[in-house]
């Protein structure tokens, strides 16, 4: 198997990369993300739409509980809502808070570029056994 870096796995995700989800950062149980508020983003209110909400918090959340290089599914997860945006930058900024050898869990913060907090979003995520191609973080 051929070795890469999270990053390099992370480009892999289709749907992220296409609404606009970049990675900013990886750790050890820890990333960050962003996404630029786009046209294709707003729901019919003008405001960006919960389901781009909740990809960018995703993509955070799958870096964060893959990072120890073992192929991590999410098996439930919410996402509570507490202010709208229309435009700008979105940070979704994950820790993971449980890591056992099957289960992990995962809390993700959306802020905008003032750093007010947007929406949260909470993960569980199942270790399979399967290695992933890159190093784990340290």
């Amino acid at each position: 198997m051929e070795t890469v870096t999270i990053q390099d796995f992370f480009r892999n995700d289709a749907f992220a990369a296409a609404a606009g989800v970049e990675l900013l950062d990886a750790g050890k149980g820890y990333a960050r993300a962003r996404m630029e508020i786009r046209p294709v983003h707003l729901n019919g209110g003008g405001v960006c739409q919960g389901g781009a909400l909740f990809t960018l918090a995703d993509l955070a959340f799958a870096v964060a509980t893959n990072s120890h290089a073992r192929l991590t599914f999410s098996i439930s997860s919410e996402i509570h809502i507490f202010k709208s945006e229309r435009a700008g930058f979105l940070y979704a900024e994950a820790r993971e808070i449980f890591s056992h050898s099957r289960l992990s869990n995962c809390e993700v913060r959306i802020t905008n570029e003032r750093g007010e907090l947007i929406a949260s979003f909470n993960g569980t995520g199942y270790r399979k056994d399967v290695a992933l191609p890159f190093e784990p973080l340290e």
